[in-house]
């Protein structure tokens, strides 16, 4: 077998750069997912689920893209044609998941489009990440491994950096970081624009610059015995025959990669909703699930699931789950919700709610305004003061009102206020628990003749307090978590500088480790936004070590020609714990808390650090191949 020569620093770096697209799409993935699923109106305790699909894909995709190159032949390499599908999919649909709540749809196709969006942008990215682990393994001896791995550690932390402030930037440029409900903010929708343009130029730079080996040259690398010379067949290559056949080191370090990545998940799951109550005082609000029909006894007999909820005498109304903007029921029964309401005599010309305050565009000089304006329920005369009750016939002078800015012709209506979150007690098509008559006191399942909830007051709504996904602070937050990402990046940049400084690897991976449990945990209760920069800086160590250190020790202790098919099966040992992970997030989080409060996302950053504390210790059982 000949020995692979030393490769200049710049060849090194040609071999991982394209892996500095790659990364941004990742990060942009990684930091905003749960916000672009929190936003479609998902409930925090769901929130792990949606991160089944990406590790499921990555189980699937990541060993057959690594078997399946390992006999790959082009003209243009073995593995870079696969860099190829996975960057062109990955651009595609990097344009598709931001607007997954922009189609006008029911939260609940928003939410499965924002799935599917999520599934093929995992599985693209993995297909275009796995290329460059394997050159690293193909074309790098031992001695330089560490050295490859850290460059390709650099390059994936400098696009994570990218990746992570993408969203602030955007903000203090001026695009608009809060949208209407259930739409995910322009900063966002843009950050993934700029992401897939980047991801693409960095596939075209590598395609130009990485020359892969000739089979024949690959195999005198590798030490593979060449079919044609041997007159031997190749043994197709048995996945099982493999995992038995492992060493070691690879059921060592994945039992550190599974502690760290079952951390990593509730991390990137869990911090924008931490960091948006603790850091940003972010207000709550409530989802509704469903309305629950009680038996005598106080128990609850049926409960039915609904996406708009309407009660008989017009006290709660919940749309999607989501409680309603202030609207008005004309004489006719029909219900018109809006976010701006005005009682306008003939004079005025505009009127528009910022901010919770009135902002009336001036009506001809000398014209004086009385009209009581409503929005989000809140309402005020021209001076703020109240001036009439809701649910009470109104009359108006010129037969309209201003509802969004457009007039509707009605003499008489009924300003229902924040509290009632009217959603219409004659329209609902797409409801699934309404009233025919409001004043019968009746429930029906929609399309239904039955009543299935005779006395409203025997029946409950069954809803979760979340964080007002609509707010400013909300929005705001999400946008610092991309700041907090990118100071773990950073942290990980830096760390990766130090870790080749030890002589023992086992104790920079260990320690590396309990750095990053030190700063998932205070995060769960640190304030001040600032203060934070220390405990992701602390993440930045574990990650560091997570990225450099498993595929060093596992490549050192593989032989032959199946090198790509154990990269692929070892990648099941990053999917495997974050799987593992979105099951059991829900449950946890539920433990933790309370049913009628506000979901603890916080204590789930203590879970994580309790995790990376279990994988330090895990690291004591990794026996290192000793490279010559």
């Amino acid at each position: 077998m000949k020995t692979k020569p030393d490769l200049s620093f710049w060849k090194l770096w040609n071999l991982s750069f394209g892996f500095f697209g790659v990364q941004i799409a990742y990060a942009l993935q990684s930091a905003n997912v749960s916000r672009i699923f929190a936003t479609l109106g998902a409930d925090p305790h769901d929130l792990s689920y949606f991160w089944i699909l990406p590790p499921l894909m990555g189980l699937v995709v990541q060993p057959i893209v690594g078997t399946a190159s390992d006999k790959t032949w082009t003209r243009i390499g073995r593995r870079l044609p696969y860099l190829i599908v996975g960057a062109v999919i990955a651009v595609i649909v990097m344009c598709l998941l931001p607007n997954a709540g922009s189609f006008g749809l029911t939260v609940s196709s928003a939410i499965l489009i924002g799935l599917a969006a999520l599934m093929l942008l995992d599985t693209s990215i993995n297909m275009a990440m796995q290329p460059f682990k394997m050159l690293v393994g193909d074309m790098v001896n031992e001695k330089q491994k560490g050295l490859a791995y850290s460059i390709q550690s650099f390059l994936c932390n400098a696009g994570s950096i990218v990746g992570y402030i993408f969203p602030f930037l955007l903000t203090w440029i001026g695009f608009r970081n809060t949208a209407a409900a259930g739409v995910i903010p322009q900063t966002v929708v843009f950050s993934f624009y700029f992401g897939a343009v980047i991801l693409l130029a960095c596939v075209i730079y590598s395609l130009v610059k990485i020359k892969e080996w000739p089979p024949k040259l690959y195999n005198e690398y590798n030490g593979i015995a060449d079919s044609e010379d041997s007159g031997k067949k190749k043994e197709k290559t048995n996945l099982l025959k493999l995992l038995v056949n492992a060493p070691s080191t690879f059921w060592t370090v994945g039992l550190v990669q599974f502690f760290s990545w079952f951390a990593f998940l509730f991390m990137w799951t869990y911090t924008n909703g931490t960091i948006a109550k603790n850091a940003f005082g972010c207000p709550e609000t409530f989802t509704v699930t469903g309305i629950s029909q009680l038996s005598p006894d106080g128990k609850t007999a049926e409960t039915f699931s609904a996406k708009y909820i309407l009660d008989a005498d017009n006290n709660v109304i919940v749309e999607h789950g989501k409680p309603c903007v202030a609207g008005i029921i004309t004489a006719d029964g029909k219900f018109i919700s809006g976010r701006t309401i005005a009682m306008p005599d003939t004079h005025v010309e505009a009127v528009d709610i910022k901010n919770g305050g009135l902002n009336v565009q001036a009506p001809a000089q000398g014209v004086e305004i009385l009209s009581p304006v409503a929005t989000d329920g809140l309402i005020a005369s021209v001076n703020g003061v109240a001036s009439f009750d809701f649910n009470k016939d109104i009359n108006t002078l010129d037969g309209a009102v201003i509802v969004d800015g457009k007039r509707i012709f009605t003499t008489t209506f009924r300003m229902v206020d924040y509290l009632s979150r009217m959603a219409g007690p004659t329209e609902l098509t797409l409801a699934d628990i309404c009233t025919h008559d409001p004043h019968s006191g009746e429930l029906f399942l929609d399309g239904t003749s039955r009543a299935t909830l005779s006395d409203p007051k025997a029946a409950r709504l069954e809803k979760s307090v979340v964080l007002n996904t609509e707010s400013a602070e909300y929005n705001d937050a999400g946008n610092w978590v991309g700041i907090l990402f990118a100071i773990q990046a950073i942290g990980s940049v830096l760390w990766a500088i130090v870790l080749p400084q030890f002589r023992n690897r086992k104790f920079s991976y260990s320690l590396s480790l309990l750095l990053g449990a030190a700063g998932l945990i205070s995060s769960g209760y640190l304030t001040d936004p600032y203060l934070l920069f220390i405990s992701f800086a602390l993440i930045g160590c574990a990650w560091a070590a997570i990225l450099a250190w498993p595929f060093t020790i596992l490549t050192n202790s593989l032989k032959g020609g199946n090198i790509g098919a154990y990269l692929g099966l070892f990648n099941c040992s990053i999917c495997i714990p974050q799987i593992v992970g979105a099951l059991l997030g829900g449950v946890i989080l539920s433990l933790l808390g309370k049913p009628d409060q506000l979901a603890p996302q916080n204590l789930m950053m203590v879970v994580a650090g309790v995790s990376l504390i279990l994988g330090s210790i895990a690291v004591i059982f990794i026996k290192e191949h000793k490279s010559e």
